[in-house]
C-alpha cells in the first residue's frame, strides 16, 4: 500500500528541509572524541574524564581521549563501563537511572549491520555522559486520507513533558532488533495490534546530535510509516502518553513551526514526508539494509 502524501506548498517543503537541518548541531568548545583504541565511539569533557577518575581511566591524545580496552571482549568491556557507570551516579553525575541496557556498535548509523560487532552493554541513562551512539525507533502514524497522529508525551516524562511526538517511538535496548522493537512500542504507546496497522513501512535512518543537561545526545533514529486501519485508534498503555490527536498535515507544520513537537519526532516526520514514494518495506531492514539516511 503507497503511504499517503500530504499536498505541500514549496515553502513547507524548505521548512521540512530546514528541520532536518537541525538534526546535528555543532559539538561545544572543549568536548572532544572518546575513542576505543582508533574506532570512534563518543564525545567527552575533561570534567567528565577526571571524574570518571579510578573507574575508568583514559588516555589521553592529541585530539580526545582513548579507552584501551579494544584488546577485551564485549563482556568485559561491559563490567568494566558498569562499575564506572556504578561509581558516576552514586557521585551524582548520572541520574534517571533505568536498569535498562543499550548495546553499543560505536557510531553506526544502523543498529546491528552485518559484519559490525556489538562493542559492550551499558545502563541506558550512562550514555549521553559519554557521549555514546543510542539507538531508536520512531513510527509517524498515518490514516488512509493523509492525517497524522501525534502523540502529546505524558507530563511525568522527564524528557521533554508534554510535547508532540510521533505514534510512537522509544530506544532500542540491548539483544532487542529493530523490527521487534517497533512493535512492541506501538503496542505499548499506542495500544495497537498488528492487525489494526494496513501497511508499515520503513522510511530511512536520521542521525540527531545535539547537547543535553546529562551530556552529548547521540542517537540514530530508525524511521517507519504505519498507517492504520480505518477502525483503529490509539490507545496509550504504559503512562508514557499524555493524549492523541489527529491532525491535518498544515496542522502538523503550524505545530512544528511553534516547536510544539520534539525535535527527534519533528526530524522523523520530515524525513518521511521528504522521502515520498517508493519507500522499501520492512523486509529491507530485516536484511540489515539501511536505503535511505539523513546526516
Amino acid at each position: 500500500m503507497a503511504v499517503p502524501q500530504p499536498p505541500l506548498e514549496k515553502r513547507d517543503h524548505l521548512y521540512l528541509q530546514e528541520v532536518l537541518a537541525q538534526a546535528r548541531q555543532a559539538a561545544p568548545d572543549g568536548w572532544w572524541p572518546l575513542t576505543l583504541g582508533a574506532q570512534p565511539l563518543g564525545l567527552i569533557s575533561p570534567d567528565r574524564v577526571e571524574a570518571l577518575g579510578a573507574w575508568l581511566p583514559l588516555a589521553k591524545q592529541e585530539r580526545g581521549w582513548r579507552w584501551p580496552a579494544e584488546h577485551l571482549d564485549s563482556q568485559t568491556r561491559s563490567d568494566q563501563l558498569r562499575q564506572a557507570a556504578d561509581g558516576l551516579r552514586q557521585a551524582g553525575w548520572i541520574t534517571g537511572w533505568r536498569d535498562e541496557a543499550y548495546a553499543s556498535w560505536g557510531t553506526v548509523d544502523m543498529p546491528g549491520e552485518a559484519g559490525v560487532m556489538e562493542l559492550f552493554r551499558l545502563e541506558r541513562a550512562a550514555f549521553r555522559f559519554f557521549g555514546f551512539r543510542s539507538h531508536a525507533v520512531h513510527i509517524n502514524g498515518l490514516t488512509h486520507d493523509g492525517r497524522v497522529w501525534r502523540a502529546q508525551r505524558a507530563w511525568t516524562k522527564a524528557t521533554d513533558p508534554g510535547m508532540g511526538d510521533n505514534l510512537a517511538a522509544g530506544g532500542l535496548a540491548a539483544g532487542e532488533s529493530v523490527l521487534s522493537c517497533a512493535w512492541r512500542e506501538l503496542q505499548e504507546e499506542a495500544g495497537l495490534s498488528r492487525d489494526q496497522v494496513a501497511s508499515f513501512s520503513y522510511v530511512g535512518t536520521v542521525v540527531t546530535e545535539r547537547m543535553e543537561r546529562e551530556g552529548w545526545h547521540s542517537e540514530s533514529l530508525q524511521v517507519f510509516n504505519a498507517v492504520l486501519q480505518p477502525s483503529a485508534e490509539p490507545i496509550n498503555r504504559d503512562g508514557e502518553v499524555e493524549s492523541f490527536a489527529c491532525l491535518t498535515p498544515a496542522e502538523v507544520i503550524d505545530s512544528m513551526r511553534h516547536q510544539v513537537w520534539t525535535l527527534d519526532a519533528a526530524c522523523a516526520m520530515a524525513l518521511a514526508w521528504r522521502a515520498g514514494e517508493g519507500n522499501p518495506d520492512h523486509a529491507s531492514l530485516a536484511a540489515g539494509v539501511s536505503p535511505r539516511r539523513h546526516a
